[in-house]
């Protein structure tokens, strides 16, 4: 005890804190050397080798999909499938169609290809053909329009019920559709795929009945032939309904007959009573003649009118005397044509006639058809202040 030193504690101590300094990061080197192992390389190798196949793998799934959607492969049993483009539709919606239409898998990958080959240049609007035998360039060729493309300015025509092919005409011309000279050489000569357009014809006249009535968008300075062709088309669609078809077989007359009929009540009535008008056209075609006036003779004015197109006023004594087939005072039956394009109402009154015993009838001051089953009563509200005509 009694050789102790007040400083040899304070050596100790320093000493044995380095000491403890020094030992525990070589103890914790130790520990850490204890837990790294080393991955074998070998397996290491082996798991890169396997990633890459099954990417690579994958990766050539993917594309052999996209390029049997692009080159049109494995598709099945060939089938055609009609799609209209419309003036609304853009790249995408077209893509929609062509999807829900199976003529494509993979509506992204069209969309890219579509942008790419700038299809917005090439496709216009139209109703077109196609089939899942062809690929994305096919696809894209055959929805391609000689009147413009998705891209150029259009314009929307309504065209009126009862317009003849001139006012037609002249209506798409002015709405900047083509030149009223370019409609009316196509509706002169340009060729038509249908039955019931006389392609041998040369005059206008040939399309009267057959240019639909309806609302329309046209690419402005669109191709003549397609813009008339379009209304056809339409019509075409509208009168191959398996009612209006069955309804034209039972009638026993033609399509040219029926519409011919269904021009005559477009013009002579505003619409609200046009299946009674066609009623009293049946009773003078069909009944036996033993009305006094009629014998076949339907002697609507509104034919007459379409033989005089530059006609103003009144009909006059002089014109009843006018020598055209038209003319249906001096002509028994249906005039050569229709004489105006029907809508679907006319038609309709045309193929369901109301039966009646009419076989005149005279427009009085309310603005309203009187009917008459005899010509004396006829005469008679003719000569009577009721009479409006």
């Amino acid at each position: 005890m009694a050789d102790f030193k007040n400083g040899d504690t304070a050596s100790w101590d320093a000493e044995q804190v380095r000491r403890g300094q020094t030992d525990r990061p070589q103890q914790n080197k130790s520990v850490r050397r204890k837990r790294r192992r080393r991955i074998n390389p070998l397996l290491a190798l082996i798991l890169y080798v396997l990633i890459v196949v099954a990417a690579s793998a994958t990766m050539a799934g993917v594309g052999w999909l996209l390029a049997s959607d692009l080159c049109a492969f494995n598709r099945g049993t060939k089938m055609d499938v009609t799609v209209e483009v419309s003036a609304e539709d853009t790249l995408d919606t077209v893509a929609d169609k062509l999807q829900e239409a199976e003529l494509i898998r993979y509506k992204w990958f069209f969309k890219l290809f579509a942008k790419v080959t700038k299809a917005e240049d090439k496709i216009g609007i139209g109703t077109y053909k196609l089939n899942n035998d062809m690929d994305y360039h096919a696809l894209i060729s055959g929805m391609r329009s000689s009147s413009g493309s998705m891209s150029a300015e259009v314009v929307d025509v309504t065209i009126p019920e009862g317009y003849t092919v001139a006012q037609t005409i002249r209506l798409l011309a002015e709405k900047g559709v083509n030149t009223e000279e370019n409609l009316l050489e196509a509706a002169k000569t340009a060729e038509f795929s249908y039955e019931f357009i006389d392609n041998e014809s040369e005059d206008i006249s040939r399309l009267e009945g057959y240019l639909f009535p309806d609302t329309y968008q046209f690419y402005v300075n669109h191709n003549p032939k397609g813009a008339l062709e379009r209304l056809i088309r339409n019509f075409e669609q509208k009168m191959m309904g398996e009612d209006v078809q069955e309804e034209l077989e039972s009638s026993g007359r033609s399509m040219k007959e029926i519409v011919t009929i269904a021009s005559l009540i477009e013009k002579e009535t505003d619409g609200t009573d046009q299946a009674m008008i066609a009623s009293v056209i049946y009773n003078r075609l069909n009944g036996p003649g033993d009305k006094r006036g009629t014998y076949g003779m339907l002697q609507i004015d509104a034919a007459l009118l379409y033989a005089l197109p530059d006609h103003e006023g009144a009909i006059t004594s002089a014109d009843l005397e006018t020598d055209s087939p038209y003319n249906l005072r001096k002509y028994a039956g249906l005039p050569p044509t229709p004489i105006a394009n029907p809508g679907m109402t006319a038609i309709n009154a045309a193929l369901y006639p109301t039966s009646s015993d009419y076989y005149y009838y005279a427009l009085g001051v309310d603005h309203k058809h009187h009917y008459f089953t005899d010509y004396n009563s006829f005469l008679n509200f003719v000569n009577s202040d009721q009479y409006g005509g």
